[in-house]
């Protein structure tokens, strides 16, 4: 699955953030509840959206992953 035919981007909707394609959920949204521990499951049901829109905002952030790196510092003990 592509991720590009469920994701788009409108400087009308939402200030131009990634969202799920026809609705106003940001992918984001999708990929804070799932960091915080929400299934997938209960966020497609909570939000109205399908499991293939919740792997398109998971793939989207994979791809923007390869390219980019925030450096953080490491505690050496």
């Amino acid at each position: 699955m592509d991720w590009r035919s469920r994701i788009t981007t409108d400087l009308n909707v939402c200030h131009g953030k990634p969202c799920i394609k026809g609705t106003r959920v940001m992918v984001s949204v999708i990929l804070d509840n799932l960091a915080s521990g929400e299934s997938a499951e209960d966020i497609a049901r909570d939000y109205n959206l399908t499991q293939d829109d919740i792997q398109a905002a998971i793939s989207y952030a994979a791809e923007l992953a390869k390219d980019r790196v925030i450096s953080f510092s490491v505690d050496v003990a």
